[in-house]
């Protein structure tokens, strides 16, 4: 299935679920990532995941800060790598693709996410990076606060 293919599949809420794997819910959050700035890019992603899972009968499954939280990995991973194939992006990122343990744990109590209020609203993560661990990124960015981190 083409990127193209795939994010008109999604955003018609045409898309089978059983073709809407944790893969592909990576791929459409990329393209977006990609091709909008940041803001927009989650704002679109939200609405349209809402509304498939809306349209699929599944509306409770819907969690905001696992969806906030992958974007914005997703968004740092796929800083300085626009030009990427989706092949090309996803195996240079397989920990993304895996959804237990899913990358989140690395900032996340599996208690957070579990909770209600995680589910409805986006949480900061309750995980601190250890001074010697790394972020797990192939770029940590410029930032100070990136510097920090890292």
């Amino acid at each position: 299935m083409t990127d193209d293919e795939l994010i008109a599949g999604f955003e018609s809420t045409d898309l089978p679920v059983e073709r809407f794997t944790h893969a592909a819910h990576v791929r459409v959050a990329w393209w977006y990532v990609r091709h909008s700035p940041l803001p927009e890019a989650l704002a679109r992603f939200i609405t349209g995941l809402q509304r498939y899972v809306a349209s699929k009968g599944a509306g409770g499954k819907y969690h905001e800060t696992i969806t906030v939280a992958y974007m914005l990995v997703i968004a740092q991973r796929v800083d300085g790598s626009r030009d990427s194939s989706w092949n090309e992006f996803a195996a240079a990122h397989p920990d993304l693709l895996v959804s237990k343990p899913s990358v989140l744990a690395t900032y996340y109590s599996e208690a957070l996410l579990a909770s209600d209020r995680a589910r409805r609203v986006f949480v900061m993560p309750d995980r601190v990076l250890d001074r010697d661990e790394q972020v797990p990124s192939a770029s940590v960015g410029s930032s100070p606060r990136a510097r920090h981190l890292a």
